[in-house]
């Protein structure tokens, strides 16, 4: 069967086929549609960018093909992990000509990501791309990171306003515990922005498509990884409180123990989260594991 010829950045051609298989597009899926062609590509050839000529590729969401066509275009294999199996049909006819896609219906949260990377991807370079909706973009990111999946990037389009937690200083008002897990795990760099023009419907903000190399990261002297992620996400769960609050509530620990362990770090009692940077929540945690 002939690949798909017509450009599904047109969104005559995506009502067309939409109809056709009598689907509707669902918000509370987070579902736009990118109609600027540029984009894309762009993602695409970022994925790639440095690896080896075997790039397999999980891609998050497929929605109509749109970003699963380039990335088909530019790597060995892709599995597209779909929530909305009501999607498929249209898939199976936007993406008709292609070999080298495995489509699987699931929860990106929920699915077996190791099992999934051994069974598909022996012997090649691993990346994740996704178009992410807003209220999944931390959960996803956190998850992907705290598994230390064997994969080389994240690739992921994100409301600007994640893309620049993503990206943001450890110790900075944008910084939150997802910015301290990238901080940990990658080096992360926004590579463009996309105007909210660039969907439809149109969202009410603009995104930016951000890389996450876990190739370029700081090695940092943490005695228990999971011990530090517990007490990041912790610390930032209650933002407005003091990190003994926050710390004492979100773990289940005395002030007793969470103040001495703020003092073993020599940090003040008063300090909140967003003040700390990424060498003295590593000191904290560390602390607070040295004393359970």
């Amino acid at each position: 069967m002939d690949k798909f010829k017509f450009s599904l950045t047109d969104i005559t051609v995506i009502k067309s086929v939409m109809n056709r298989h009598g689907v509707t597009f669902k918000k509370s899926l987070g579902q736009n549609f990118l109609t600027d062609p540029t984009v894309c590509p762009r993602m695409a050839e970022k994925a790639v960018e440095g690896l080896s000529d075997r790039v397999g590729i999980i891609e998050i969401g497929a929605g109509v093909g749109v970003l699963t066509k380039e990335l088909l275009e530019n790597a060995e294999k892709v599995v597209c992990v779909e929530l909305d199996e009501g999607l498929f049909p249209i898939l199976n006819e936007t993406l008709a000509g292609y070999d080298n896609l495995t489509l699987i219906h699931g929860d990106i949260l929920k699915i077996d990501l190791h099992s999934l990377i051994k069974e598909n991807f022996e012997g090649m370079d691993v990346v994740v791309c996704a178009n992410l909706p807003y209220y999944i973009t931390s959960p996803v990111i956190m998850r992907l990171l705290e598994e230390e999946l064997p994969i080389k990037k994240i690739i992921v389009m994100v409301q600007k306003e994640a893309g620049d937690r993503l990206t943001a200083e450890v110790g900075s008002r944008a910084a939150g515990a997802v910015t301290a897990a990238v901080n940990f795990y990658a080096d992360a760099q926004k590579v463009f922005d996309v105007p909210r023009t660039s969907f439809v419907p149109s969202p009410k903000v603009d995104s930016s498509v951000i890389c996450l190399d876990l190739t370029k990261k700081t090695e940092y002297d943490v005695l228990d990884s999971s011990c530090f992620f517990k007490t990041v996400k912790a610390a930032f769960g209650q933002r407005r409180k003091t990190v003994l609050n926050s710390l004492s509530n979100g773990l289940g620990l005395s002030k007793e123990t969470v103040s001495l362990a703020l003092k073993n770090a020599e940090l003040p009692e008063t300090v909140r989260a967003e003040a700390l940077s990424m060498e003295e929540l590593v000191t904290l945690s560390n602390e607070l594991y040295k004393l359970r």
